[in-house]
């Protein structure tokens, strides 16, 4: 049985392999509704369907998806780090307004991360480069999350990335690293250190 979605969802996620899917689970289990998209709708629906009992919207296209969810927008790619980003952020721009807020949480290099903050930042997007670390488990019960990008951005994300996280002595294993790829660069360097 699925819940009735009476409102607008708080967050969106697109790209519902197992981190992506996860990381919904964590961000709903905080009491945020998500809406998610996957190329795949068959995916979208499977996953929505086996989840019946969670506040989750599925969406089978991206207008879909952008119109569930609240103003500013707070959207999450989980996809393959290079071109596939890309390929998101240019079906979404047409689709957002201005302020609304695309959250890359893959493992992007941060000079990318750097471009699409400001080709973005132009259109009068906002962006935030997170590398996210912890893997699927963490993903479910709480990463480490390393956002970069505007500090104007941060505060509207900041409820949400510190409610998901995980916690050392109570604290969230989450701040704002620095503007543009500063996050993603930290998490270049908590990759070489890891797997070296």
């Amino acid at each position: 049985m699925s819940l009735p979605i009476t409102r607008k969802s708080d967050f969106g996620l697109i790209g519902l392999a197992v981190m992506g899917q996860n990381l919904v689970l964590n961000v709903e289990s905080r009491g945020f509704q998500v809406s998610v998209f996957n190329r795949t709708t068959a995916t979208t629906d499977e996953f929505v369907a086996a989840h019946s009992d969670k506040k989750l919207v599925g969406a089978h296209t991206l207008v879909d998806f952008v119109q569930s969810l609240a103003t500013p927008r707070k959207i999450q790619i989980m996809v393959k780090a290079g071109g596939p980003v890309d390929t998101v952020i240019e079906q979404l721009i047409p689709l957002l307004d201005q302020g609304d807020i695309i959250i890359d949480g893959g493992n992007s290099l941060y000079t990318d991360t750097e471009r699409r903050d400001a080709y973005l930042s132009e259109k009068g997007l906002r962006f935030i480069g997170a590398g996210v670390s912890g893997g699927e488990e963490g993903a479910r019960k709480g990463p480490s999350i390393m956002p970069g990008g505007p500090l104007s951005t941060w505060d509207v994300m900041k409820p949400i990335f510190e409610s998901i996280s995980a916690k050392v002595d109570g604290e969230p294993c989450v701040t704002h690293i620095g503007p543009g790829g500063a996050g993603h660069y930290v998490k270049m360097i908590h990759n070489g250190i890891e797997y070296g």
